[in-house]
């Protein structure tokens, strides 16, 4: 097949589409565009170029051919993206839509397959990856698909491990925390990837990208209190929704936000949150944690959440909006966290044991007493000993600030942190 033909067969192709809508306008450069499979062009389309002014590597399966089968041939032309963003360390977003793979290919495709999850490996850590789905993406491909940082999805997509044909919908995959966002069509997806990928670094050794601070917005919200107007970007929101994770800008500058919403963090919110940590560990984007809850709901992904916190050496400022008692405090906010700084909203209640436990301890005759005295006890130990500024005292805390001052005082103390410098002993990695 000449050269002339296969432009004119990848011309106005979705791949290609979808790529143009990626990119910013003039700036896409491909790779390896007249690479055949069998008679034809290979099934995806790849390339580099700008988004939204930042350097990105990006593919899209391309399902008017072969209805985007994997092949040897697209296998290679991922494998020459991936390779190249390691690299020089860029970031990729991957769009998928195909049926499968071609099956009359045998054990060379399936070397292929295992080369490129292998690659997506190696980024891990290194360049932020971002997968959308737009059509089908099943069996090893929803499998290298999840490998990404984040997984984007339309709800015309399909998303499942499974090569039956059930299940894997937008609406059971944002119920079981697979996916970070759903958007209503695939244009919207693409944005949805192009407005996050901006607010990440790089790479691992390059700071996120900066914008002009616009002014905080008063939505009500304590996260609208500090993020520059309109800049938060949540994530996972139909996944633990006791839990808000996500970006926004403080100044212009990246932070990772995670706040738990009262009640019990479960096992999915652990999850959720220990996800968050970790990523912006890996890339040194600070964290700041909104801590108010009951407690934990199981312990062993509480203990998962705790050694993200403690293994964490990016900037980590914790504000307690509401209750932080015992071992959530001591996980979020507390030494256990090792957080840089703490702060507590005015009225927030603050201790290192559970007031029922500090009864107990401090004055176990009040025990003795009915129902009513009992909590009347509880209520006065909360006013007396768990008090914002009762625990400031005592040191459970660094400051009190008002949620009007909240935006200067996490300004502040980020400033302070920007040059922060932590070193750990050596090991491969933790094991909890």
């Amino acid at each position: 097949m000449s050269i002339e033909k296969i432009k004119a067969e990848l011309s106005g192709t979705a791949a290609v589409k979808r790529l143009e809508a990626l990119f910013d306008e003039g700036t896409m450069a491909p790779i390896a565009p007249y690479a055949k499979s069998g008679d034809g062009p290979a099934e995806a389309a790849a390339g580099y170029g700008e988004v939204n002014g930042c350097p990105v590597y990006a593919f899209a399966q391309n399902s008017d051919i072969c209805s985007g089968a994997m092949s040897k041939a697209q296998a290679a032309k991922l494998k020459k993206l991936y390779e190249l963003a390691l690299k020089t360390g860029t970031p990729v977003i991957g769009i998928y839509d195909s049926i499968g793979a071609r099956v009359g290919e045998g054990a060379e495709l399936l070397t292929a397959y295992g080369e490129l999850l292998n690659l997506s490996g190696k980024l891990a850590g290194i360049v932020p990856q971002i997968s959308v789905i737009l059509g089908p993406c099943e069996g090893t491909a929803a499998l290298l698909a999840s490998t990404a940082d984040f997984v984007i999805m339309s709800n015309d997509g399909k998303f499942t491990i499974n090569t039956n044909g059930e299940g894997g919908s937008a609406d059971s995959n944002m119920a079981a925390g697979t996916i970070a966002a759903c958007a209503n069509d695939e244009f919207a997806a693409i944005e949805a990837a192009k407005d996050l990928v901006v607010m990440l670094p790089q790479n691992n050794l390059s700071d996120a990208y900066r914008t002009e601070e616009i002014p905080a917005m008063d939505g009500g919200d304590i996260i609208s209190a500090f993020a520059d107007g309109g800049s938060f970007i949540e994530l996972y929101e139909g996944f633990a929704k006791d839990v808000k994770v996500g970006f926004a800008r403080l100044d212009g500058d990246t932070v990772g936000v995670a706040q738990t919403c009262g009640g019990v963090v479960d096992t999915d919110g652990c999850e959720k949150l220990t996800k968050l940590v970790r990523f912006c560990d890996a890339y040194s984007i600070p964290v700041i944690t909104l801590a108010d809850a009951k407690g934990f709901g199981c312990i062993k992904a509480a203990a998962k959440l705790t050694a993200a916190y403690a293994e964490a050496t990016t900037a980590k400022i914790t504000v307690v909006t509401g209750e932080a008692y015992g071992a959530f405090y001591m996980a979020l906010a507390g030494t256990g966290a090792s957080t840089d700084m703490t702060f507590a909203l005015e009225g927030a209640s603050v201790s290192p044991i559970n007031p029922e436990a500090g009864i107990i301890i401090l004055s176990p005759e009040k025990l003795k007493t009915d129902k009513a005295g009992r909590e009347q006890a509880l209520i006065d130990f909360k006013a007396n000993e768990c008090s914002a500024e009762r625990s400031a005292e005592l040191g459970y805390i660094d400051s009190v600030v008002d949620q009007s001052e909240l935006k200067a005082a996490l300004s502040g103390a980020l400033d302070m942190l920007s040059g922060k410098r932590e070193t750990t002993l050596p090991k491969k990695h933790s094991t909890i």
